[in-house]
């Protein structure tokens, strides 16, 4: 991503303008270009932008903040605390939300891992509560995972998907491998389509943001 000018971090999208028009700026400590606001090939959101994040973005606690709130308070999958030993070397991808006047504007989390050589999984994907009506959320971090990890020289991706969402998935390419229970609840083993994910252009850091 490009980045411009640190001092314009107020420098937002407005919901009117197009992502195609849109100048490259830095909001709230990540750089922000049009094609931060892809949801699928021929889409881009008017609102939400999807970030690849490093360990020094102030978004970074609202990453955190919003997959606890979601898997552990909400989703009770976890006690006190969802994090785990993959994130030490997991890829934070959030998702911000242009017209928030404040908190972080973080309104969507997934992380990506590459478990084995050229394997890679998806994981933690969740949406804040009040914004799950915008399904453009979910897509774009889905887009943004498969895209950054299939332009890292990704062969498969893989993620373990709830139930109730195996259907979206499957709508934006996704084949079912195999159902699985875990922490007793039903999940799907998914694999995307990565014909359809085009590798993105992003580089690779040399750390995870842990």
């Amino acid at each position: 991503m490009f980045f411009i000018d640190p001092s314009s971090h107020d420098i937002g999208r407005s919901a009117s303008s197009g992502p195609a028009a849109f100048t490259p700026s830095v909001r709230r400590g990540v750089a922000i270009d049009a094609e931060d606001f892809r949801l699928s090939p021929t889409a881009s959101s008017q609102r939400f932008s999807f970030h690849l994040l490093g360990a020094s973005t102030p978004l970074v606690k609202g990453y955190w903040d919003l997959r606890s709130a979601i898997f552990c308070q909400e989703q009770h999958l976890f006690e006190a605390c969802d994090r785990d030993e993959l994130d030490a070397h997991a890829y934070p991808i959030a998702a911000l939300d242009h017209t928030a006047s404040s908190g972080s504007g973080v309104v969507g989390v997934v992380r990506i891992l590459e478990e084995q050589p050229r394997l890679w999984y998806g994981g933690r994907l969740g949406v804040h509560g009040e914004h799950r009506r915008h399904n453009q959320i979910g897509k774009g971090l889905i887009w943004k995972a498969v895209t950054t990890a299939n332009g890292w020289g990704c062969d498969r991706f893989l993620a373990t998907v709830q139930l109730q969402n195996v259907r979206f998935f499957q709508r934006l390419h996704w084949e079912s491998i195999e159902e699985l229970q875990i922490r007793g609840r039903p999940h799907h083993l998914m694999e995307a389509d990565l014909s359809y994910y085009q590798p993105g252009l992003e580089r690779r850091p040399l750390l995870a943001a842990a």
